[in-house]
């Protein structure tokens, strides 16, 4: 176990490594991402404080995730183990819900119910991220993530 500074923009897992480690946010903000073939990131999702990520491979398959750091960040780095995770149920269970509810998601909401999903997941962060990287994580263009936005608010008011 180690205890990480992590500069914003630093990458600290990369596609196609072997090794890769469990992180366990305790300051800052992580997310981990695909680069697809035409060079488009596309955001798997995101993890602020208290919040675990990694990604799912074994350690000695190849890793399919970049995770990079959002914000200057502390993490905690582990080696993948699944009796230690037992003893972090909590963080875990949050990361299996929110790909849950982010997979039923996508295959069955619009634009608004996305945005509006996002906002109940990571109500920490919305103002934290930059709205390119939403629209990605919820699988809409920018624009018409504005539009949706912008509808989500006048509900609201």
């Amino acid at each position: 176990m180690k205890k990480l500074n992590v500069k914003k923009g630093e990458i600290i897992q990369r596609s196609g490594e072997l090794g890769t480690m469990v992180y366990h946010v305790h300051s800052g903000l992580l997310r981990s991402y695909a680069i697809d073939q035409n060079g488009k990131e596309n955001i798997f999702m995101f993890a602020p404080e208290g919040w675990v990520i990694a990604d799912t491979n074994s350690p000695d398959t190849p890793s399919v995730l970049f995770i990079d750091a959002l914000e200057d960040s502390v993490v905690t780095a582990l080696p993948k183990d699944l009796e230690r995770e037992k003893d972090n149920i909590g963080a875990l269970t949050n990361r299996l819900s929110a790909l849950q509810a982010r997979v039923i998601m996508l295959i069955s909401t619009n634009a608004i119910e996305r945005y509006e999903h996002f906002v109940k997941t990571y109500p920490n962060i919305v103002q934290r991220v930059p709205q390119r990287m939403i629209a990605s994580y919820l699988g809409v263009t920018p624009e018409t993530l504005s539009a949706a936005k912008s509808k989500h608010l006048k509900s609201q008011g």
